[in-house]
């Protein structure tokens, strides 16, 4: 791609700031203390550099501003690479002209203001031709999930964030933005290349882009931001991993691996995606790319094994709105998709989106020279009129799709795996993505003196400690236990007068024979807190000892307590007699928490007033929910007053892809009469019930509330027992 002259420019000047500095003559100044930083940094001249000695540095809000040249930048930086630490409420601002800064970890706290790391001082203080390299901010999180902070917020013009290492946002807020508007400047050229986006877990909500380039009220302007050269690893936070707002912004040569969700044209005109890389793993909702609004370029870009549909499709054209207000979708002009290679994906989805609203097709727009490799399903799907998109030289194996109008061939072709790691197809000359794409190697992006491959503790992954029956003995086991231990209880009576808090991953197993029976005095006898996850294995829980109090649970998620990304596995286990009130569920899930996993396998819940799984706190109707994942298979439900899974998601936000719920050959006796529900569904959006009984119990009751929910049945039995109560049409599951 050619570049225009200031774009020339630009580079050139970025460039000479990443080249080993000139220096002003003046010796680098070692700095101990923060007041030793902040005499240093009151009369910077061009060349001068700041070093930070070796250790933690807490509660440190650093301001660098100055002004240096391109010969001679002011200078940042750690004694050494990965020991100058940055806890406690810590942050990071430049205002000046040609700043560098490098080399700092941000760990073990969070930033007392809006944002980590800010290329500006005030609105009308900003950083220009600077840089930030060799940066790591790792878990460094509001302490409570729903603070909305941004972890890098570009402002100004010709800046560059470049080989950082980024992983670990939980709270609420795009990791990286580029600020515009008429103040904060609108032509950017900012250059954002070779980090590492590490693992960002599904926020469940609006807010969890990787990156975001604007913002739709001043998207008609051109920001003209490189974005090259980048790995997005793990990014699951919403169905919007990257989320263009603006024009004129390049996207080139990233890899996008193993992350949920799309890199998405939301707004703006006359932006480049070419040569990137995604590779889905069949990772579910793995997308591609998807192209709204007017001039937007996709090619030379190659997808495989994405798992995603719909807005997380490989690729899906959107319709748009006609004369569409600026927050909402532009009609799609003038595309040209050429050149694509798509191997293995679950989806392509053309004219995505088209509702009564969202009315207008895509015009004046081509798709040519495209590749398209896949066994089994068609991956193709159609949606209104295609007519304003020409085809041509396209090549699809095994056969051409029918929804495609022409300009596609169909024929078998074999893939090779090539030296670059990708499927190349001999038999495809002059079609898809370049065979000598090269995409960026994970070890040339990030720092290399922080792992990209830390995890946290997995369940069942510590060690075994051995618990005896008595009083409060599994109390003292659990609080001395480590992240991933498993309690190993034999036979026997626990009785446990403490709400147990669980704030690591945590297995409590029975024994292979013999029962081990747990009763509780407290309202609660499990309490997931923030990091927690806990599996229950062959137990019987009674909550007969339970204080009669509205609101018992045996396990809770309490409101507030941003317990979020957890996992809650109960298995071969028997829970029984919570009947001291009419409100004692199994499981309550509170307000602000999320989990991605909840599953009942081969359990036996008898004699419940409650419900088995309350998962209904956000009803405040923000596309919210508190479960990703909800799966029951081979369990049994007698005498439950409430639904047995209550699972709700209000709102009309689409940036999220749940919630989802399996149940599989379940039986439900007398379930949820009290509550004119066994199972109520409300905004799920997949559901599938297969290999039911249903007896002497209310309604399996389904609410549509937004996107193009699935609900799919089949073999079920409903015995004295009214037919599923649902506004959409049931499909038969496969």
């Amino acid at each position: 791609m050619r570049l225009p002259a200031c774009g020339v420019l630009t580079m050139l000047l970025l460039l000479t700031t990443s080249a080993a500095p000139a220096t002003s003559g003046r010796a680098p100044v070692l700095v101990h203390t923060q007041a030793q930083y902040a005499a240093a940094a009151k009369a910077l001249r061009p060349g001068d550099t700041i070093v930070l000695a070796d250790g933690q540095w807490r509660d440190f809000q650093i301001l660098l501003s100055g002004n240096g040249t391109a010969r001679l930048p002011i200078t940042l930086t750690a004694q050494t690479p990965g020991r100058v630490v940055l806890t406690g409420q810590s942050n990071l601002r430049l205002a000046g002209q040609f700043l560098v800064v490098s080399n700092l970890l941000f760990r073990d706290g969070w930033s007392p203001t809006a944002e980590v790391v800010s290329f500006r001082k005030s609105r009308r203080e900003r950083a220009n031709n600077s840089r930030v390299t060799g940066v790591v901010i790792d878990a460094f999180n509001k302490p409570e999930r729903d603070q909305s902070d941004h972890w890098v917020s570009l402002y100004g013009h010709d800046n560059r964030f470049d080989r950082n290492h980024i992983a670990g946002k939980s709270n609420a807020g795009a990791t990286l933005v580029v600020v515009r508007d008429a103040e904060q400047g609108l032509d950017n050229r900012h250059r954002i290349d070779h980090n590492w986006f590490g693992p960002r877990p599904n926020l469940g909500s609006n807010g969890g882009e990787t990156i975001r380039v604007g913002t739709s009220h001043d998207s008609q302007s051109q920001s003209r931001t490189l974005v090259e050269n980048n790995w997005f690893e793990g990014c699951d936070g919403e169905v919007e991993i990257v989320s263009n707002k603006s024009g004129g912004n390049v996207y080139r040569g990233n890899v996008f691996f193993h992350s949920r969700g799309a890199l998405v044209l939301r707004h703006g005109d006359g932006n480049l995606v070419e040569s990137n890389v995604f590779i889905g793993g069949n990772k579910p909702h793995t997308g591609g790319i998807r192209v709204i609004n007017r001039n937007q370029t996709v090619r030379g870009n190659y997808l495989e094994g994405l798992a995603g549909e719909g807005f997380a499709s490989a690729l899906s054209v959107m319709y748009g709105v006609p004369d569409s207000p600026l927050h909402r979708y532009a009609q799609v002009d003038n595309a040209v998709i050429e050149n694509n290679t798509f191997i293995d994906a679950r989806s392509l989805f053309l004219g995505a989106g088209m509702d009564d609203e969202r009315s207008a097709p895509p015009i004046n727009s081509r798709f040519s020279g495209n590749l398209i490799v896949g066994a089994g399903r068609d991956p193709l799907r159609v949606l209104g009129d295609l007519s304003g998109i020409a085809f041509s030289g396209n090549l699809q194996s095994p056969a051409a799709s029918a929804g495609f109008p022409g300009g596609v061939e169909g024929r078998r072709l074999e893939t090779v795996r090539g030296a670059n790691g990708l499927l190349t197809v001999p038999g495809a000359a002059g079609t898809g993505a370049p065979v000598d794409l090269q995409p960026v190697p994970r070890s040339a992006v990030g720092v290399d003196w922080y792992p990209k491959n830390a995890k946290d503790a997995a369940l069942d992954s510590g060690a075994v400690r051995k618990v005896t029956p008595g009083e409060d003995t599994l109390t003292t086991a659990l609080a001395a236990a480590g992240a991933g231990d498993r309690l190993q209880l034999a036979p026997g009576h626990y009785s446990v007068n403490q709400v147990l808090a669980v704030d690591r991953p945590l297995t409590v197993r029975g024994p292979e024979t013999g029962d081990a029976t747990i009763s509780f005095s407290r309202p609660t006898l499990f309490q997931i807190e923030r990091g927690g996850s806990l599996r229950l294995w062959r137990l019987s829980v009674s909550g007969k000892a339970a204080p009669d109090e509205a609101g018992n649970a045996v396990i809770r998620i309490r409101p507030g307590s941003s317990a979020a990304n957890y996992a809650l596995l109960i298995e071969r286990s028997r829970v029984s007699d919570l009947t001291v009130n009419r409100h004692f569920d199994v499981i309550s899930a509170g307000k602000g928490t999320l989990a991605d996993l909840i599953a009942l396998r081969d359990v036996v819940i008898d004699d419940v007033s409650g419900a088995v799984i309350a998962a209904h706190a956000e009803t405040d109707d923000r596309g919210t929910y508190n479960a990703e994942r909800v799966e029951i298979e081979n369990s049994r439900f007698r005498r439950i007053g409430g639904p047995v899974v209550d699972l709700y998601r209000g709102g009309s936000d689409e940036s999220t892809f749940g919630p989802e719920i399996r149940i599989d050959a379940s039986t439900f006796e007398q379930a949820g009469n009290r509550a004119d529900a066994s199972v109520r569904l409300h905004g799920v959006q997949r559901a599938q019930l297969t290999g039911n009984r249903f007896t002497d119990s209310a309604p399996v009751r389904f609410a549509h509330t937004v996107g193009e929910p699935v609900f799919a049945v089949a073999r079920n039995q409903f015995v004295a027992t009214p037919a599923i109560q649902s506004d959409i049409p049931l499909e038969i599951a496969q």
